[in-house]
């Protein structure tokens, strides 16, 4: 999971050899009044939990001299055997998750262009069965794409270079192949396209999707929006004739609370502040002032609160409004660990409480960090696995007042 800081701006389905039957599951449900259903429902996928730090944010470091940071390391392979068990999933479960969003890098599972690491599917294979045990559903993300990663400088971008573009597409057909029989999969093509004309994304989107649906016509496929998945260009993305496309964002404003002291951006690591939430206006207005942004910034709010994080999600509730005939979910939001978690539990409470005013389902990120992660969002404790507070696993639970 990575952000640009100029970004700024149950039912279940139980899983059984390659089919699924639907039941009602009301037992991990927001215990709040009923929630509007003005679209169409993401069954089985209304609260869920990302993992990342196992396949994924891999040799993103701009540490690391150019010609290591795309090779992965005998330690990069142990870690990939032994982070993520069965015993997490079970954990996740517990939670009263029904679904797991899980990121993989493709320097992760290509060997080389258009031949894969069998090692690293038998374990996403492994992965797909626990969840399978367990009555979890999964979105595989492809969360950093050769060409689209969103920390490091690359000599070529995936929106302007054909060749990566077939590697990327080839990549989804790959999944396709392997996982055809198990239709509840769904496939979410990229974690957040770079801030790129969004007539590149949609046209790759749309030969992705068009590739896909040759051989399944019914796989459900996510998209989200460029510019990191941000909620304002929701309405750049091209709208497909098809139910089976799911659309989505993320939510990490304001940027200087959620990435507070975090090491892999520069303004927050160059401001250098713990961050409260809700707050006086005026630490996040000196923050714009003090990266060289605005000094009148936030001009209409003199207090960072609900009726800010109201605002800014604005777009995506009117993306919903606008397509009531299609399931809009909230694929990724959260703070990084070293918050004071007093204040990441009122902002995680505040943002699920607008999804649920306007039935979004939402998926919070993530389950676990690695120590090496600059910015660590991990929601349970690394040792124990265990969540790191009771009212934080209410909130995801939807439980918010």
């Amino acid at each position: 999971m990575n952000h640009n800081f100029l970004l700024i701006s149950a039912i279940t389905l139980f899983l059984a050899s390659g089919c699924a039957t639907i039941k009602e599951d009301n037992s991990h449900k927001s215990k709040n009044p009923a929630i509007p259903r003005l679209n169409k429902q993401f069954i089985g996928f209304e609260h869920g939990m990302g993992i990342g730090g196992w396949l994924t944010n891999y040799k993103r470091f701009n540490v690391l001299p150019d010609k290591w940071k795309l090779n992965l390391s005998p330690g990069d392979y142990e870690h990939f055997e032994t982070y993520i068990t069965r015993n997490d999933v079970q954990n996740i479960a517990s939670f009263g998750m029904d679904h797991i969003r899980l990121g993989f890098d493709q320097i992760v599972l290509e060997e080389k262009p258009y031949v894969y690491r069998e090692r690293t599917f038998r374990l996403i294979d492994n992965f797909i069965s626990w969840c399978r045990e367990y009555k979890i559903n999964v979105v595989l993300n492809l969360h950093k794409a050769i060409g689209n990663y969103c920390d490091i400088p690359e000599p070529v971008s995936l929106m302007d270079d054909p060749e990566l573009q077939k590697r990327f597409i080839a990549l989804w057909l790959e999944f396709e192949r392997r996982y055809h029989d198990n239709n509840s999969i769904v496939f979410e093509l990229m974690n957040e396209v770079r801030n790129v004309n969004p007539k590149l994304w949609n046209s790759l989107a749309e030969r992705t999707i068009q590739t896909i649906r040759k051989v399944n016509p019914t796989r459900k496929i996510v998209i989200g929006s460029t510019a990191w998945n941000s909620c304002s260009t929701l309405k750049d993305l091209q709208i497909f004739d098809d139910e089976n496309v799911i659309y989505t964002f993320h939510i990490y404003e304001p940027f200087e609370f959620t990435h507070q002291r975090g090491v892999l951006q520069a303004a927050p690591l160059y401001y250098n502040r713990k961050m409260a939430y809700p707050s006086d206006i005026a630490p996040y207005r000196e923050f714009k002032k003090f990266v060289g942004n605005s000094d009148s910034s936030y001009p209409q709010f003199d207090r960072m609160d609900i009726r800010f994080m109201r605002t800014v999600m604005q777009p995506a509730f009117d993306f919903a409004k606008k397509h009531p005939d299609k399931i809009l979910w909230c694929g990724e939001f959260g703070t990084i660990r070293h918050c004071d978690i007093k204040y990441r539990e009122n902002w995680m409470n505040d943002v699920i409480l607008l999804l649920n005013e306007h039935g979004i389902p939402y998926c919070v990120w993530n389950y676990l960090s690695t120590p090496n992660d600059g910015n660590r969002f991990s929601l349970v404790d690394d040792d124990t696995r265990r969540i790191l507070s009771p009212r934080m696993l209410e909130i995801i639970q939807g439980n918010v007042k």
